[in-house]
């Protein structure tokens, strides 16, 4: 197939297998690996692009999305579990593969691919992370602690991998100091490339150096070159690399990264959907079929014993509770940096083994007992490659098992350990009004949570008086736009008396969460005409509140004059169109549809029967309407 139309094509079914994941609110990632083995059935890769350019990008790939994800790990809001990601990175990951290990040999696996496979499966990642924590919503530190592991764990797990590859594929065997000191070269290595390219790119960023339209761009650049200069210097440093650059630049005080993460959060998506699919390409369903009777009691084993035991260990004795840590025993998703270096060692060991067999026959003649030794070690590679290659089809096999249990399961099991919600429905209100108190207490009332931003004292006193949840701090600071508990929150509506906050503070909860549920009330210069000359430019406007749409004036003097927040269940007797005839003056805020609530705009579906409608109105509700 020309390379043109392949690439299209995946480009094209990923895109659409996300967006299918998306509405029906499940893992993308299972749609992603269905197309992928579907198109890899009409063609293959490797027959497109070769293996050797094939892995050479998805390499880079990898190591753009680790980037990617190493800037959004930020050690303010995590500075009291700072223990907790040290010991997941280290005392989980020793346990994890290990254990994982033990369990391989014990199904048949030679012992030295049982080590190369475990060093393999102690990554998470943040494909698969990330995507259901923007479905779930955890705590704060929850979210803090899944993150760091998947991110920081993925280059670890595959420098892992390399070093048990080389100990196993090398004839003269590696002591464990050997690979000890190896281990602590790669950490040089990446730190001593990382620290002088972040500083010099922050240092640019601050300088005004990097034009606004290049920095996404430029980034981009540096993450490359940063991991092909590592790799150059020492192989397989670089994603440690690019992942502790990433860290490096996200943490430096002063550095305004929003234009350059909302394009790699757009290039992350569409590598992650092509990479899955190409990938998928590569394993057939017979061979996913002939792993399926070891591999699914080895998916049992690695859910139910390998990252509990694993998880108790690394966290024993840290600050973290009971239910955090329980939670954690039970997420371990794994994702693409799993499938990618599994394909890459494969196909490796596969050339080792040719290659030491190439090395004893030009060493036969020189020195026979030298060329039968190198003979026997080829012929003892070529005995575990058979193996080897079963691990392609069982990672795979194994991801797309850990991504159904998790990603589907995980969301009930926070919800009853009180760490997220699994549909989220909560409201935020950004300022504190007397009607938005009243209405946050009807809320509350049909059981949706809410929660108050502000910090004048007197609000803070009004809003702590009828016992709502509520944050001391300015909804636009950097505390409550990065570090701020969002968990059970689907929709906020800013209803400070300021127009122009309220804009800028839609923008900024976009990211978090979503376009579609930031809100904010009816400004003063939106005329009646659509007059351009003086409406607010649309990308710093959110969504307008209500209907009809009121501005933050009119719903105080609307109060003041003695309206008051009512609720009202539609049923076959009281239907929308009646309660609007009943109740004419009355402004809809919410509606409250079984798992979520929905903000009230003029454009909105029309409630139906079993719906509350929560509205601020004149006129007193009927006893027989009254929910």
């Amino acid at each position: 197939m020309n390379p043109a139309i392949y690439v299209a094509l995946v480009v094209g079914l990923s895109v659409a297998a996300q967006w299918l994941g998306w509405r029906l609110r499940l893992p993308s990632l299972l749609f992603l690996l269905v197309v992928g083995f579907a198109l890899g059935r009409a063609v293959s890769p490797d027959e497109v692009f070769g293996r050797d350019l094939l892995f050479a990008g998805v390499n880079l790939c990898v190591a753009i999305i680790l980037f990617e994800g190493a800037l959004s790990l930020k050690l303010r809001p995590v500075r009291d579990l700072g223990r907790p990601i040290l010991r997941l990175c280290t005392v989980t990951v020793a346990a994890s593969w290990l254990l994982v290990a033990v369990t391989a040999r014990l199904l048949g696996f030679d012992l030295r691919v049982a080590l190369l496979l475990g060093a393999i499966l102690v990554v998470t990642g943040p494909t698969v992370i990330n995507p259901i924590l923007r479905q779930l919503r955890p705590t704060r530190r929850v979210s803090g602690l899944l993150r760091w592991e998947g991110i920081i764990v993925d280059p670890l797990g595959a420098i892992l991998a390399l070093l048990v590859y080389q100990g196993v594929t090398s004839i003269e065997g590696a002591s464990l100091w050997h690979e000890l000191g190896r281990l602590g070269l790669t950490v040089l290595v990446a730190l001593l490339v990382a620290v002088p390219v972040g500083l010099g790119l922050t240092t640019m960023l601050r300088r005004h150096l990097i034009p606004d339209f290049l920095q996404g761009v430029v980034f981009v650049g540096v993450a490359l070159a940063t991991v092909v200069g590592s790799n150059l210097i020492l192989e397989e440093s670089g994603l440690l690399a690019v992942t502790a650059l990433g860290v490096l630049v996200t943490n430096r005080p002063g550095v305004e990264l929003d234009r350059v993460l909302e394009f790699k959060e757009n290039l992350q998506v569409l590598l992650v959907g092509a990479l899955f699919v190409m990938l998928a390409g590569r394993v057939t369903p017979t061979e996913i079929a002939d792993v399926a009777p070891i591999g699914l009691a080895f998916v049992a084993i690695l859910v139910l014993i390998v990252r509990p035991v694993s998880v108790q260990l690394g966290l024993a004795g840290t600050e973290t509770s009971r239910q955090e840590r329980f939670l954690m025993s039970f997420m371990a998703p794994r994702g693409i940096v799993a499938a990618s270096i599994t394909s890459v060692f494969a196909l490796q060991f596969s050339e080792a083994a040719q290659n030491v067999r190439s090395q004893a026959a030009s060493a036969m003649a020189r020195d026979p007992q030298r060329g039968r030794a190198l003979s026997a070690f080829a012929d003892r590679l070529a005995g575990m490659s058979g193996q080897v290659d079963r691990m392609v089809p069982l990672v795979f096999l194994v991801i797309v098992c850990t991504v159904a249990i998790y990603g589907l399961g995980i969301g009930r099991l926070a919800e009853r350990l009180g760490l997220a919600s699994a549909s989220p429905r909560g409201v935020m209100f950004a300022g504190s009004p007397a009607w938005a108190i009243d209405a946050a207490v009807a809320l509350r009332d049909l059981g949706v949570a809410t929660m108050f931003v502000t910090r004048r004292g007197y609000d803070l006193d009004a809003v702590r008086a009828a016992g709502l949840r509520c944050e001391a701090a300015d909804f636009l600071s950097e505390y409550a736009v990065d570090e701020m508990d969002l968990s059970g929150i689907a929709s906020m509506v800013a209803v400070t008396p300021d127009d122009n906050v309220n804009s800028i503070g839609s923008v900024h909860y976009r990211r978090a969460l979503g376009r579609a549920n930031v809100f904010g009330l009816r400004r003063s210069d939106e005329g009646e005409d659509g007059d351009a000359t003086t409406g607010t430019v649309p990308a710093l406007k959110a969504l307008t509140a209500f209907d009809p749409p009121l501005e933050h004036s009119e719903l105080d003097r609307r109060w003041r004059a003695g309206a008051r927040v009512g609720r009202v269940r539609i049923t076959d007797q009281m239907n929308w169109q009646q309660f609007r005839r009943s109740f004419p003056d009355a402004v809809a805020m919410f509606v409250v549809r079984g798992s979520s609530t929905v903000v009230a705009t003029p454009s909105m579906t029309a409630p139906k029967a079993g719906e509350v409608v929560v509205y601020l109105g004149d006129r007193a509700q009927t006893p027989s309407s009254r929910h």
